[in-house]
């Protein structure tokens, strides 16, 4: 153990915090808010960015910050102190997700290269928004991966009969098909488009997503951000159109903790992939209706509660992102 001076631990959250801002969410909403107390960080659901017509229950909002909490984890480790975390602490206050504490600080150098390589993806890693290469994926990384998930109380499955991946992608197409119906839901996803130039710092840049993605074989529909617009890149018709791996995260319950980790185990296995040039597309359209969600834990994910669909490739496509300030996430 180390005794580490007040000023190297307000550089550690400092960088921690300014970690967290990179972390994965849906529609890029980042729903967070952070306070600091002494060695703790507070980490805070912000209600105000949850999905009222998509995420009623609050879900993926609490994946998202789940993701959030394992990004201030890596970045604490990185800087030589191990987090101590409580999660939802305080049943009397609903929106405080999690507090983290530096625990007892180690030697910079004596961080783990695993540590350090997570660490160095948290801001290059980027959702992709169309298919991928044909460059097929290695079957080690594909069982790091899963150990990955493993590691935070989760469990990724890659799908590997076509027939599953049809029943997915069927899914999802089923899903979409009926949310592109719906004017008010429409309306919520194309809130959290940006429009060219923009200088939102949330929300998805029209650079990060193409105006009409090239069809998948089987087809994975992506979000209409583009809806009665015409933001979005052109994209390239001809090439990548590959589906990638299919993958579903699960958990046994379906608890706020089980949501929690399921953030955690998410954001440690996109790192790990960035980490090995692959990139992550998102499909969580089909999670969104109870009865599509339903039936893919009985039906496929062998009675486990699905957090999210996914698609793991290499692609050479250079996504855009946009992040909120540190002072308009720190109280």
């Amino acid at each position: 153990m180390i005794t580490r001076t007040t000023q190297q631990r307000d550089h550690a959250i400092h960088v921690a915090l300014e970690a967290a801002r990179w972390a994965p969410s849906v529609h890029n909403t980042q729903p967070w808010s952070f306070a600091v107390s002494g060695d703790e960080i507070s980490l805070r659901a912000d209600v105000d960015r949850k999905l009222r017509m998509g995420d009623p229950s609050g879900r993926e909002l609490l994946i998202s910050c789940g993701a959030a909490l394992f990004t201030i984890r890596t970045a604490l480790r990185c800087e030589g102190f191990e987090p101590v975390v409580r999660v939802l602490p305080d049943p009397d206050r609903p929106s405080l997700l999690a507090t983290v504490t530096l625990g007892e600080g180690t030697e910079v150098g004596d961080v783990d290269e695993h540590t350090r390589a997570l660490g160095r993806q948290i801001e290059q890693r980027r959702t992709h928004r169309a298919g991928f290469t044909d460059l097929p994926l290695p079957d080690k990384l594909l069982d790091a991966l899963i150990r990955e998930a493993r590691t935070e109380g989760a469990k990724l499955t890659p799908v590997g009969s076509p027939e599953a991946v049809e029943i997915v992608a069927a899914l999802t197409r089923a899903a979409q098909a009926t949310q592109s119906a719906d004017r008010v839901l429409n309306l919520e996803v194309i809130r959290w488009a940006r429009p060219p130039g923009s200088s939102r710092g949330d929300g998805v840049p029209a650079e990060a997503y193409p105006r009409q993605a090239p069809r998948t074989d089987p087809h994975f529909p992506q979000r209409d951000y583009a809806w009665r617009h015409e933001w979005g890149t052109e994209g390239d018709q001809g090439q990548a159109t590959a589906t990638g791996v299919v993958a579903l995260l699960t958990t046994r319950g379906d608890t706020r903790e089980d949501w929690i980790a399921a953030g955690q185990a998410l954001q440690r296995i996109l790192l790990d992939a960035c980490a090995h040039g692959v990139s992550a597309a998102f499909h969580t359209q089909a999670l969104e209706m109870y009865h599509l969600r339903e039936f893919l834990r009985q039906e496929v994910c062998g009675h486990e509660y699905p957090q999210m669909i996914m698609r793991l490739g290499i692609t050479f496509d250079e996504g855009a992102s946009v992040r909120r300030s540190l002072p308009e996430v720190l109280d």
